[in-house]
């Protein structure tokens, strides 16, 4: 008997906290502040500055109406079911506005190690361990999870206006994939010249830019797939792709940490060199400035046009 009710009141235990875990829901985190002594959560003053609050971001992108910069961060490297990613705010001068905003908690959360990141008509786009997850700009609600059949390593990512998805694929088989908008999964580009695809963007005519990891080219492709040109940066090793208003490329290389550009018919030239695994830059176009995450360095770069 006393057996049977050990056993009744623990599947009743489990019962009522799987019920509460349902429950919850999801909760964005908020700026950065502290808890005074009357118990009040007062904001922090504007007078403080604050900086770091990255582990391992691997890439950013901006939100111009916040003036903020989305920084994409892994908490713990490992085999992708932590569920210990998240997103920082950050002001555009590098402080920190808050520190975990997705991931403040992990209530009607998973998000484990997201990489490339982009945003598209009030969405934020990531790619998280064969998935393409998005989220409400505006409140970070969790809205869709995509699996990306055949995925090795989900990198780069680029979002055109209608909600089509394009993402690298950089370990065999190197390819781009193509999400539509309502989620139809399919190989947009396959094989070379694809070389450890990395970066993702899309051009001003809509066309779709992708930087290679294995060389230097800078490979530009029609939505319907064709190699509409190759440009090469500087040097190889690439992970970042931005490109501004009047069509000049620049380049990342998170291998030989430089940053390329390349302006309309011209050849490319180094603007910046000696960068720590320079990864998934960002454009902040209010600042007119590159923001570029440093990997393990933790930190981010910024770099002014």
């Amino acid at each position: 008997m006393q057996l049977f009710l050990r056993s009744f009141f623990s599947v009743l235990i489990i019962t009522i906290f799987a019920q509460q875990a349902i429950a919850q829901d999801f909760v964005a985190g908020e700026p950065l502040g502290a808890t005074n002594e009357a118990g009040v959560r007062v904001p922090m003053s504007d007078n403080v500055k604050v900086f770091g609050s990255f582990h391992f971001s691997e890439s950013c992108t901006f939100d111009p109406a916040k003036n903020l910069i989305l920084a994409m961060n892994n908490a713990t490297r490992g085999d992708g079911t932590e569920n210990d990613g998240f997103v920082s705010l950050i002001n555009p001068d590098g402080s920190v506005h808050t520190a975990k905003w997705i991931g403040a908690t992990r209530s009607g959360l998973e998000l484990n190690h997201p990489l490339g990141s982009a945003i598209s008509n009030g969405v934020l786009y990531t790619v998280d361990v064969g998935f393409v997850r998005s989220f409400d700009l505006a409140s970070g609600q969790p809205l869709r999870a995509i699996k990306i059949p055949e995925a090795t390593l989900l990198n780069g990512i680029a979002v055109s206006d209608d909600g089509t998805v394009y993402v690298s694929n950089t370990r065999s088989p190197e390819r781009i994939f193509k999400v539509t908008s309502n989620g139809t999964v399919s190989t947009f580009a396959d094989g070379a010249p694809l070389a450890a695809p990395n970066g993702v963007a899309i051009d001003l005519q809509g066309n779709i830019v992708v930087v290679n990891v294995g060389d230097s080219a800078v490979i530009t492709y029609s939505p319907n797939g064709d190699i509409l040109n190759t440009e090469h940066a500087v040097e190889g090793g690439n992970d970042g792709i931005v490109i501004t208003a009047d069509g000049t490329k620049y380049v990342s290389s998170v291998r030989f940490g430089s940053v390329s550009r390349i302006r309309p018919g011209q050849a490319a030239e180094i603007i910046a060199s000696g960068i720590p695994s320079a990864a998934s830059m960002c454009y902040d176009s209010v600042q007119n400035q590159l923001v570029i995450p440093l990997n393990g360095n933790y930190a981010l770069a910024f770099i002014k046009l």
